[in-house]
């Protein structure tokens, strides 16, 4: 007589994505736009991003382009920039705003078009959906992967909040100037200017 042994709760069988697989998806559904992350392998669909979410982005990467990028200081990117953090599994996030500091390039893309240079500072806007653990802890993730600086902007409390490894988070309400001296030398922004819809 045969026997078999099943276990009790047997594990589902996942499979995990890569850059390539990543790349190979369609950015347009029947049900309209999507945009992906890999979350150590694993699939992550987002909705777009509604409006004010989309203003908030642009006002900042407007001048990280012209205080950083015009400048001589690097290069500035926006617009969901896929960004590999790591492999093995595959970690690829979508930046709202990217600045890499003229140290860190020339840039390297990933036979995709993907980052594989890691930004100095990455910008992420809070949307509507965000809970604060996920921020957390994909700020986590960001310095993780060697990330310096990364602002959180809310627009919903109107306040950024710089996080640094190791250091406290740093909150600017729309009365303060958002800096950023190790990276951009002379950068300054108003919070209030960030948050302009």
């Amino acid at each position: 007589m045969t026997v078999l042994l099943t276990p009790p709760h047997p594990e589902p069988f996942i499979r995990l994505l890569t850059v390539a697989d990543l790349a190979a998806l369609p950015s347009e559904l029947p049900s309209g736009p999507v945009l992906y992350e890999l979350d150590n392998g694993r699939l992550v669909i987002m909705p777009p991003p509604g409006d004010i979410h989309c203003a908030v982005e642009l006002n900042v990467g407007t001048e990280l382009k012209i205080q950083g990028d015009r400048r001589g200081h690097g290069k500035a990117r926006s617009g969901e920039v896929a960004i590999i953090l790591w492999r093995n599994p595959d970690r690829v996030v979508g930046a709202d705003v990217a600045f890499i500091a003229n140290r860190s390039l020339p840039i390297r893309l990933s036979r995709e078009g993907y980052l594989e240079t890691i930004p100095n500072l990455i910008v992420e806007v809070c949307s509507k959906n965000d809970t604060l653990p996920a921020v957390e802890r994909k700020v986590q993730d960001y310095h993780t992967a060697g990330v310096q600086v990364v602002w959180v902007a809310d627009p919903e409390k109107r306040t950024v909040t710089a996080y640094r490894p190791g250091q406290q988070p740093q909150v600017f309400g729309e009365n303060d100037t958002l800096t950023v001296e190790d990276i951009i030398p002379g950068f300054q922004m108003a919070v209030r200017e960030v948050f302009q819809v």
